[in-house]
């Protein structure tokens, strides 16, 4: 028995939105056994915008019994029925969610007719209800109504079922299958396709623009994951309205995946994705000559078109990293500007200015130490690989970290020797980098000492 649905509501996610009407359409695969139709009384007001489409006034709805009240007749009517509507995961999510706030579990087999038309007439230009109408000679009476909608969805339903639908339902409603879960518009065929190895996933929506990244283990049981639940918030429905295809890149192990997706989230800065956004070079160390010829070393903001000799995701990191290059070589507070007092600076810890910030030490004697400060740094940054496992049986997996900075990834074949950096670069890919990029490589290479080779 075929419970065909449609509801008419206050928005476009049940989290937040009330139902403003409903109409359910028993069905046993022949024909029309029960119907049941009604307003419903909303919570909040219904947007002027709303109205217009359906028609649907608050003044139509004042004295319409409530959800809650309507609760128990419309789960008698739904209960142990396949639950079908035209993108079917919005009726039955907007559904879950009110019963589920008066005290009902529904828990039912769903039935779509956008991904059912897909199966039987595939290669129509659109599936929506009322093209899908028009295609067919479907009159719909009373559009953007529960009523009319849902008699035009009867309709549609019927006309599948003469075109041996039957096999294709059969196959969505079956134990297991996670077909139905799957967003409307987006194709099984590319889910099936997905391979089970780590990777990074790109979600794009009707225009093709990627509006999701994400990164995998496993690329299918991933991918897989984001349909498990229909979810009742807006950002939930929006995303899951939105995608249209996959596209994905393999990768050969998870940290590889880790590191593409975060360098990919920065250049592509998807539309549903939050975490990764805020990290950036917002602080860098430079070193310039000032007009007397001291070296001088500065924190600024990182500058687009020039070369740092280190980055910070936070002040406070890179004054710690300075302070501790003053202390190790007597270096002056002021010209390294941790000082802006004016006269000379003060001592701090073991430091003791020598006069440079007063001109009263030689230009070459300071800046030998700037130098040496300069040597430490790069020595005391790491470069090191980290080899791993390759996509194919003759290669390994590389990333390199030089001087304490990412420099990119990639394959080489087995025979290549490692310990030639500059021969290495030749198979590796070079990638932006950035914090969170490097603090994945330390952790890892900590965490897997056998994999690290130092340079």
């Amino acid at each position: 028995m075929y419970a065909i649905v449609d509801i008419e509501t206050t928005g476009g996610y049940a989290a937040n939105n009330d139902i403003t009407e409903i109409a359910i359409v028993l069905h046993d695969g022949q024909s029309v056994v029960n119907r049941f139709e009604s307003l419903v009384r909303p919570v909040r007001t219904i947007p002027y915008y709303i109205q217009v489409l359906t028609g649907i006034s608050n003044e139509m709805v004042a004295e319409a019994p409530s959800f809650e009240e309507l609760a128990p007749q419309l789960f008698e009517l739904l209960n142990g029925k396949i639950f079908v509507a035209h993108n079917v995961n919005f009726d039955y999510s907007f559904l879950k969610h009110h019963f589920s706030a008066a005290g009902f579990e529904l828990t039912l087999n769903k039935l779509c007719t956008v991904r059912l038309s897909k199966k039987v007439f595939p290669g129509i230009p659109s599936y929506s209800l009322g093209n899908l109408c028009r295609y067919f000679g479907i009159t719909i009476q009373n559009r953007h109504r529960a009523g009319g909608d849902a008699d035009a969805t009867v309709l549609l339903l019927e006309h599948l079922l003469q075109n041996n639908a039957e096999p294709h339902i059969q196959q969505f409603i079956k134990r297991g299958a996670k077909e139905q879960s799957l967003p409307p518009n987006l194709p099984k065929e590319q889910v099936d396709k997905l391979p089970y190895t780590p990777g990074v996933y790109y979600f794009h929506n009707q225009t093709g623009k990627v509006i999701y990244v994400g990164k995998a283990k496993n690329l299918k049981y991933r991918v897989s994951s984001h349909f498990t639940h229909n979810g009742s918030g807006k950002q939930r429905q929006d995303f899951l309205r939105n995608i249209y295809s996959i596209t994905y890149q393999t990768c050969s192990t998870e940290l590889m995946a880790f590191i593409l997706e975060s360098v990919e989230i920065k250049r592509l800065w998807p539309q549903f994705n939050n975490s990764q956004k805020r990290f950036a070079h917002t602080f860098a160390l430079y070193m310039f000559e000032d007009s007397s010829g001291y070296m001088r070393l500065a924190i600024d903001k990182k500058k687009k078109h020039m070369v740092p000799l280190y980055t910070f995701n936070l002040l406070v990191e890179g004054h710690r990293l300075v302070n501790k290059l003053i202390e190790r070589f007597n270096l002056c507070p002021k010209l390294c500007f941790m000082q802006t007092a004016p006269g000379p600076c003060t001592s701090t810890g073991e430091t003791v200015c020598l006069g440079a910030c007063e001109h009263k030490e030689a230009v070459d004697t300071y800046n030998e130490r700037v130098q040496q400060s300069l040597q430490w740094l790069e020595e005391w940054l790491p470069t090191f690989a980290v080899v791993d496992t390759g996509n194919e049986r003759d290669e390994h997996s590389c990333i390199l970290m030089e001087k304490g900075k990412f420099y990119g990834m990639g394959n080489i074949p087995a025979g290549v020797g490692i310990t030639n950096r500059e021969e290495l670069k030749t198979y590796l890919t070079q990638y932006p980098e950035n914090d969170y990029i490097r603090g994945l490589v330390y952790q890892y290479a900590e965490r897997h000492p056998g994999k690290k080779v130092s340079f």
